[in-house]
């Protein structure tokens, strides 16, 4: 396999590859390759032997026959906004940017459907459904860069699995190229589908390990007449966890639960230059959204009430509520900025850590000083969806 300082003129691959996507879209320039080649931690740092960009899905099944006839391995990459070194390529496999693939097409705004390329990133998504009179169930801090392809790659989750689900749940149909360059899969888009295998399904989250995904048909959600936030402060994790489980039991309007601890809010204060967001610190600080009918703001602050009647450590808590967009924002800026403030440090190690809500609490607790116990000296950021467990 040659090296990443291969040009097309020395490379067979690359000049067969090119002959696919054209000159212009086959990199062999380390150059060039290095934002292919680096996670956004930072932390995974890879040697690609090129990188080669199809438009479609045809030119990428070419691709991927000329890549299996060459025996080079390939690694697909979207947005590269992953934060594990999934979609890099670390020992001189060829990388499969699919960010030319951002096509959003077919938009159904009776029935509340689209079609997006795997390069069309999750902000294109949500502009294109609201466009229509729609909205899409999957919110990431990272949407301006995220792409559909590795989204459904990855099962990704987000800020409204609560309320919506991961992925998984959104896929009405899907395209994919096998290894061979065989493309399989439906975009009929039938909110029913009980003919076969359930292929999207078993496509989302194999992390391009079964197939390369091209297109998919995606499920769209209604948009609510009313949306706000609150910010709670409260003293333990386990009080967090409480407070959230009354919410889901007796709130159905609840889209989101996300929980920060107070180092974490202090860091993001610090790196953006913003004030803190409760009139006083707590050592644990949880985000709750809510979306419905017109009034839900009323009905959070009703159901917030019920919860401290009912559980005392929430008698006095620091409370700050947002109604209007802009404010609401500001209020998940706070947590949404989390991943790029500790990025200011140095590489991260970064791990999603998902656990039964009986454990949840007692692991963000211990977690810290087992760490530290190992590593001497390491810093230990935690916060996440509180609403589905995730740390």
């Amino acid at each position: 396999m040659p090296g990443p300082t291969a040009s097309p003129e020395r490379s067979p691959l690359a000049a067969a590859l090119a002959e696919v996507v054209g000159p212009n879209h086959v990199l062999t320039d380390p150059a060039t390759m290095a934002g292919y080649a680096t996670d956004w931690t930072g932390r995974f740092v890879g040697r690609p032997a090129l990188v080669v960009r199809p438009a479609d899905a045809a030119e990428t099944a070419e691709v991927l026959r000329r890549c299996a006839a060459a025996g080079s391995a390939v690694v697909p990459q979207g947005g590269n906004t992953g934060l594990v070194g999934g979609g890099v390529a670390l020992d001189g496999e060829v990388t499969l940017s699919l960010t030319r693939l951002a096509g959003i097409t077919d938009v159904d705004p009776t029935g509340g459907a689209l079609t997006a390329g795997a390069g069309a990133t999750l902000a294109a998504v949500h502009h294109a459904a609201r466009a229509v009179g729609w909205g899409f169930g999957v919110d990431l801090g990272a949407r301006e860069r995220a792409t559909v392809g590795g989204m459904v790659a990855t099962n990704a989750g987000g800020l409204h699995v609560l309320r919506h689900g991961p992925m998984r749940r959104q896929l009405l149909g899907i395209e994919a190229i096998t290894a061979d360059g065989a493309v399989i899969g439906s975009l009929r888009g039938l909110d029913k589908d009980n003919t076969g295998y359930d292929l999207g399904g078993l496509l989302c989250g194999s992390e391009g390990t079964l197939a390369v995904i091209t297109r998919v048909r995606l499920r769209l959600v209604a948009r609510p007449a009313d949306t706000t936030v609150a910010l709670v402060g409260l003293g333990s994790m386990a009080d967090a966890v409480a407070l959230s489980g009354h919410l889901r039991r007796r709130f159905a309007d609840l889209s989101a639960a996300e929980f920060m601890l107070d180092a974490g809010l202090d860091l993001v204060e610090r790196h953006l230059g913003l004030a803190p967001p409760l009139p006083r610190r707590s050592p644990v600080v949880v985000l709750v959204e809510a979306a419905g009918a017109e009034g839900v703001a009323d009905r959070l602050a009703a159901a917030i009430e019920a919860a401290a009647d009912d559980l005392a450590p929430l008698a006095d808590a620091p409370v700050a509520v947002a109604t209007d967009p802009a404010r609401a924002a500001a209020l998940w800026r706070h947590r949404e900025a989390h991943t790029e403030a500790i990025a200011t440090l140095g590489p991260v190690h970064k791990l999603d850590v998902t656990l039964p809500w009986t454990e949840l609490a007692g692991f963000v607790d211990a977690i810290g000083p087992v760490i530290r116990e190992r590593r001497p000296g390491a810093d230990v950021w935690l916060f996440g969806h509180l609403a589905d467990g995730t740390v």
